[in-house]
């Protein structure tokens, strides 16, 4: 009897440790969340981006010179345009008839009057030892510097002022050569060969362009007071009270160098955040910290704090390392905390300029990173933008216990939508959407997140009950999500982009 006994204990143990093994084989790569996240965007907060307020830059001088503009000079006397021979490389000729690429010069603010101009190769413009303008340098200094001076009446109509202190002119004869060598006598007439007409072509309103764009005195004033008062307290009761139950957070690279981070950033942006995490905890909100601008900059666009629309991120293991010692310092501070959900590891990584081995790479550093402090935060993936297979995540992160992959769904940003009726849109989201949602959301792989949507688009004169089918319709096919979903954003002068106007007008019910 006794031996009975002990072989039927040992059965029932080899068992147990057989269904337990099989158990977490089933489930390693993903956690089923206690609930569904249904979140809100804290966009325009701790990373700027001006479309959100544009009041934010109303007091920069020049501030239609942010670095990062474009700008195109044609001259009066050829009647041509500016151009980096080549792209760059040699020198800069005045013999285009139109401007596109190598005719755009992108602005490196030095102040409000200085200034250098990239070119289309990443070269700077500058003046060599014979006076003539080229664009071979790729470190600017002191010959890269410019000055544009402006017709007091006619803001188009300038003149670029080189470091040797003569202004640039058009050898007319020969269109060719451009050079630094009038002194500025003349008048602003169309036969003065250093005046030229000047045009804008894309600009960037991001992280950078603030900071530096007021300078290091003024900036720490500016951004403190919008920290302090663009989010606050009742903001966190609203969403709590309002069907929400999170708020994803972007955050910036910088705030792990806090209170002194590179310039031109300033410091203060991590004592909001530490505000965030305690009206979190407050009112029983979770917090998916996500990491919107990576150094270098993952995409062109202002969000991710791009200086003058360069990717930079993840080509080298500098950019990956120092991304990765971000996530350690963020979860490190925050992982003890019970609001603490989720880490986002980096937003919208640009297909194919940042490659997928990289993102790839990273992913799994950063992971081991958050992993390192947390056993049970969940690690989100953002797929990458433009041509990326949508699945291509999914075998890699299937591994990963805690994994989750964010997807951006917006019907705008394309061409495609420009046309569509509201039935049309309807439509596109409960077929295309729901299809798209499926194909990345698997039984046996990571939890999926609709990281980023609005109850926006491109139908002209849409009525209230217009808008009210199109949120409801995204509510219900994003709510499938395995994660959860969150809306961009919670405040933006944009009415139909900030979810607290959304709600507090009555489109939508959550």
């Amino acid at each position: 009897m006794a031996t009975y006994s002990w072989a039927r204990k040992l059965v029932v143990y080899y068992f147990f440790i057989i269904s337990s093994c099989c158990f977490f084989s089933f489930s390693y790569g993903r956690i089923t969340p206690n609930f569904k996240v249904r979140a809100v965007n804290l966009g325009g907060w701790l990373l700027t981006e001006g479309w959100i307020k544009p009041s934010l830059f109303d007091g920069i001088p020049n501030k239609d010179f942010l670095d990062g503009t474009g700008l195109q000079f044609k001259s009066v006397t050829v009647g041509k345009y500016l151009c980096a021979e080549l792209g760059g490389g040699t020198i800069i000729v005045a013999n285009r008839t139109a401007a596109l690429g190598w005719e755009t010069f992108k602005i490196w603010r030095i102040n409000s009057t200085s200034f250098n101009f990239r070119v289309f190769n990443k070269e700077f413009v500058g003046v060599d030892g014979s006076g003539n303008v080229v664009a071979v340098e790729n470190k600017p200094g002191f010959s890269e510097t410019f000055e544009i001076v402006r017709k007091s009446d006619d803001p188009s109509r300038v003149r670029i002022k080189a470091s040797n202190g003569f202004f640039l002119e058009v050898q007319v004869k020969t269109e060719e050569l451009v050079t630094a060598n009038n002194g500025g006598n003349g008048g602003w007439g169309d036969d003065d060969p250093s005046v030229f007409i000047m045009k804008t072509s894309g600009k960037l309103e991001g992280e950078f362009q603030i900071t530096n764009g007021y300078g290091p005195i003024i900036a720490p004033q500016v951004m403190r007071e919008h920290w302090k008062t663009f989010i606050v307290e009742e903001d966190f009761k609203f969403i709590a009270s309002n069907g929400l139950n999170a708020v994803r957070i972007p955050v910036g690279w910088w705030i792990a160098s806090d209170p002194t981070p590179p310039k031109p950033y300033v410091g203060g942006s991590l004592h909001a955040l530490d505000n965030a995490f305690f009206w979190a905890k407050k009112y029983g909100l979770k917090v998916i910290i996500d990491l919107h601008a990576a150094p270098g900059s993952q995409n062109p666009w202002e969000h991710s704090a791009n200086r003058d629309g360069t990717i930079e991120w993840g080509k080298t293991d500098d950019t990956i390392q120092q991304t990765v010692a971000v996530i350690d310092f963020l979860t490190a501070r925050y992982a003890k905390n019970p609001s603490l959900y989720a880490v986002e590891l980096i937003n919208e990584p640009l297909a194919p300029e940042v490659s997928f081995e990289m993102v790839k790479k990273y992913y799994e550093a950063g992971y081991n990173a958050v992993r390192k402090h947390s056993s049970d935060a969940y690690v989100v993936m953002s797929n990458r933008l433009g041509s990326a297979d949508p699945t291509e995540l999914l075998p890699f992160a299937s591994g990963l216990k805690g994994s989750v992959i964010d997807v951006h769904y917006y019907n705008l940003f394309s061409d495609m939508f420009n046309d569509m009726t509201v039935q049309q849109n309807l439509d596109f989201v409960f077929t295309n959407r729901s299809a798209q949602l499926n194909t990345v959301t698997q039984s046996n792989g990571p939890l999926t997140l609709v990281g980023e949507w609005v109850a926006e688009w491109q139908v002209r004169d849409a009525t209230k009950e217009d808008y009210q089918k199109f949120a409801k319709a995204q509510l219900e096919v994003f709510g499938r999500a395995t994660f959860g979903w969150a809306y961009w954003t919670l405040k933006n002068v944009n009415n139909h982009w900030s979810l607290e106007w959304m709600i507090k007008n009555g489109y939508i019910k959550l």
